[in-house]
């Protein structure tokens, strides 16, 4: 080798060396933060650790803590700590979301500093600039086809003859988890300013409720011990029914399906701006979006194509599904909380 060549080499292998380290260096920006986030608990944060943190240390060196709690106990502590927030992130559904745009606890976040913003599809996000939406979940009939040998069609069926005594439905207590009321009320002729229709609907309904279900567990467990036949349920429920050799299967209402947006939203105050947009992104990437879907069946919020063995069980897996999304005046539906309780609990328990 030429001397003049070997020295090029030379310089180019020492410039090689000094420049692995640096972008070692910058490829882990975000080493020594740990982002703290509200967390709901069992496989939903499993999924979220797997296709957002574990990617966001490896690239960025940047921790996740999830603290698994419930979103009303957390709201609390988040609004009593503003000076000082317990969460750098914070999770909530669409009816979480209104509050805490009320109380000012979270900043905007914009497409400039989270890009994958863009892939957001149309009527996910609800509340302009505010907050990230990453998965949807439906509030819909569903039925045990061993039992039940014609398929319910819409919300109204639960008061079908055919179901006496062998159906189940949400306490009114969840905001969310009593969107099917809604339903009820917009099939008959109502809206969610004239609710009568669902109620008169319910009043038909009664003979065939078996139980008001306080939570998801309790509900899943009437369906698994076949205590009941049909009722209102979560997609993501009925799909983890199906996996353990339930029959269960899910209504698709040809006038709309009614459902909640999850979203992470960046805390007022929290020291590390950056690293949250980064977290954002890596939720709406590909990998991202894909993890709760492929855990338990929970819909996305953006363009990812889908793989076809988790789409067939997804509700929203195709542009003519998403159009049934209905929309929610979601401050409207929280102001009418403690009437829907006191009005539901009258009829049924009566």
């Amino acid at each position: 080798m030429k001397r003049r060549a070997f020295l090029k080499f030379v310089a180019a292998a020492g410039t090689s060396a000094v420049a692995a380290p640096y972008v070692e260096a910058q490829s882990k920006k975000f080493s020594g933060i740990t982002l703290r986030v509200n967390g709901f608990g069992g496989a939903w944060d499993e999924a979220l650790v797997k296709s957002v943190a574990v990617p966001l240390e490896e690239k960025y060196g940047l921790k996740t803590q999830f603290i698994a709690g419930t979103e009303s106990a957390d709201f609390v502590k988040l609004v009593a700590n503003r000076n000082n927030p317990p969460y750098d992130l914070f999770m909530a559904d669409s009816a979480w979301m209104v509050e805490l745009v009320k109380a000012g606890i979270i900043e905007e976040i914009k497409a400039p500093d989270v890009p994958n913003i863009k892939r957001i599809l149309p009527g996910f996000r609800e509340y302009g600039d505010y907050g990230v939406p990453f998965n949807v979940a439906s509030i819909i009939p569903v039925y045990n086809s061993k039992y039940i040998k014609r398929p319910l069609t819409s919300y109204s069926d639960i008061a079908r003859a055919d179901l006496a005594g062998r159906a189940v439905i949400p306490a009114p207590t969840l905001d969310a988890n009593s969107l099917y009321l809604l339903g009820l009320a917009e099939e008959n002729g109502g809206s969610i300013s004239d609710m009568e229709p669902a109620y008169k609907l319910l009043e038909a309904a009664k003979p065939n409720i078996v139980a008001l279900a306080q939570t998801t567990v309790s509900e899943l467990q009437m369906f698994q011990n076949e205590e009941a036949y049909a009722g209102i349920f979560t997609d993501g429920r009925a799909y983890e029914l199906r996996s353990k050799g339930a029959p269960i299967e899910t209504v698709v209402p040809s006038k709309g399906v009614y459902a909640i947006t999850s979203y992470i939203n960046v805390v007022k105050g929290m020291k590390y701006p950056e690293a949250a947009y980064a977290f954002s992104e890596q939720l709406l990437s590909d990998e991202g979006m894909l993890g709760i879907p492929r855990a338990i069946r929970y819909g996305g919020t953006t363009d990812v194509r889908l793989p076809e063995d988790i789409r067939k069980d997804l509700l929203f897996n195709s542009p003519e599904r998403n159009a049934l999304k209905k929309k929610i005046d979601w401050e409207k539906w929280i102001a009418d909380h403690g009437a829907r309780i006191e009005r539901v609990n009258k009829i049924i328990r009566s």
